[in-house]
């Protein structure tokens, strides 16, 4: 009896650990493995052994959609987003990756649609205002970029991206002072940054 207990208790911390593990690689994960981790999720309907929630479940096709994105499988992407939105229409960060992915195969106007979905969810999302912002930028509405870019800092002081959109935004405009500050100010951030300020001819 007690040889039987303890192989019930093995099997049961096994199982433990592996839907630890699908739900560490769906979440944390990147590329391949996310995917995976995140399919057991889906397949299995179920996130540590009891039945997942639709936002949960609309967490894992959101986190597989990332994967297939990063991989280039942008229509992969777009179908996950897709059952994510269709299980928790409320879910901001499905729109705002879809967003993504629509303005990734050029159709732009879907992309400013559905970051402004997110807004309207999530009107604290800086992210949803970056993108939307370089959106907008790509459709030659520079003063609506920067404006959104401009929400952005101020809901992340700490936004390289923003600021290094907004600089960009404003050298299409012939705004070279403006743009050189933002992109120190990215710089400042990101060290990353001194690429771009390289670029332009400027000495950090």
């Amino acid at each position: 009896m007690r040889r039987l207990l303890m192989f019930a208790l093995v099997m049961l911390l096994g199982t433990t650990a592996a839907w630890a593990d699908d739900a560490n690689d769906c979440l944390k994960g990147e590329g391949d493995i996310q995917i995976r981790g995140c399919s057991r999720i889906i397949k299995s309907g179920k996130l540590f052994g009891k039945p997942i929630s639709k936002t949960n479940l609309a967490t894992a096709y959101t986190g597989r959609g990332i994967a297939y994105e990063s991989k280039g499988e942008v229509e992969r992407a777009i179908a996950d987003y897709n059952k994510a939105i269709a299980l928790d229409p409320k879910f901001a960060k499905a729109y705002t990756n879809r967003g993504v992915a629509y303005r990734k195969k050029g159709e732009v106007d879907r992309a400013i649609a559905d970051f402004t979905k997110a807004i309207a969810l999530n009107p604290k999302s800086a992210i949803a205002y970056t993108n939307r912002g370089i959106a907008y930028k790509n459709k030659g509405e520079f003063d609506r970029a920067i404006a959104d870019f401009t929400k952005a800092i101020a809901l992340n002081p700490k936004s390289a991206a923003a600021y290094y959109n907004r600089s960009k935004t404003y050298a299409n405009k012939g705004e070279v002072d403006r743009a050189i500050a933002d992109f120190r100010k990215a710089l400042e951030i990101n060290p990353k940054a001194k690429k771009a300020l390289k670029a332009l001819g400027v000495t950090p």
